[in-house]
């Protein structure tokens, strides 16, 4: 199974001046391609931070996907970042450029030195076409492992994962189905729940499927995911056993 990790860039996101919803966007996506998304980070606007962040989703992951800090001032550190990462350097892309031009005179706005900057691209790394606004995003591939950098803004994000991300990666992965199957638990905390079914869980595992406490006040739900419709007579099995193991609390 295909691994992905997704990196949020912002100090705005770790004060809790923004509410991170292109991390859970993004991870809903990706996981109904078929990818595992194991890990979401967020980080502070600062190259350290970034180039480390980068450094070890690169070692657990197939596909980094990154949000935030391609904007034209001064904080907007992401691009610089990796292309000194990727020992690259900013070079001025004259079609993005025009793309960028032709965005300002649509508007009527005129364009200063930092939009024009925008056009600087890592060498290295495949342009991403945002037809929302003037920050590209950047598709890097190094030693297998694809790392994708996007605008924070979400529907400018979402538009270039729409578009061209997920298309991009579904082609490169085939089709891979992802199902789930949850029930309703009620009455039972869920450490207790867990020492009850430890050896039912243990053998879910050794199947190759996913399982998931997913509680909430009063109900837990379990969740079991797998990847072939023709484990579904197997799921049902198991979930059959849990109501016989626990008849009183299970809703269904």
């Amino acid at each position: 199974m295909m691994k992905a990790e997704i990196i949020s860039i912002g100090d705005e996101l770790l004060i809790g001046q923004t509410i991170n919803t292109n991390a859970s966007w993004i991870g809903k996506e990706i996981s109904e391609a078929g990818i595992d998304v194991v890990r979401v980070t967020t980080i502070s606007d600062l190259s350290e931070e970034i180039e480390d962040a980068v450094r070890e989703a690169m070692v657990r992951a197939d596909y980094v996907f990154i949000t935030g800090g391609l904007g034209p001032t001064k904080d907007d550190i992401t691009k610089s970042t990796l292309a000194s990462f990727f020992n690259s350097e900013l070079i001025l892309d004259a079609e993005l450029l025009k793309r960028i031009e032709s965005f300002f005179e649509v508007r009527g706005r005129q364009m200063i030195q930092s939009n024009i900057d925008q056009a600087k691209i890592p060498a290295n790394c495949k342009v991403i076409d945002n037809h929302e606004g003037t920050a590209c995003g950047m598709w890097f591939v190094e030693q297998g492992v694809h790392l994708f950098s996007m605008p924070g803004v979400p529907y400018e994000m979402k538009a270039m994962m729409s578009n061209s991300i997920i298309p991009l990666v579904k082609d490169q992965i085939g089709k891979i189905d992802k199902k789930t199957k949850t029930v309703l638990i009620q009455g039972i905390g869920e450490s207790f729940l867990a020492e009850k079914v430890f050896d039912w869980e243990n053998e879910i595992r050794a199947n190759g499927f996913g399982l998931a406490y997913l509680p909430s006040p009063g109900i837990i739900r379990m969740r079991i995911s797998y990847q072939s419709e023709s484990d579904d007579v197997l799921v049902d099995s198991f979930f059959e056993r849990l109501r016989l193991m626990i008849p009183k609390n299970f809703i269904g």
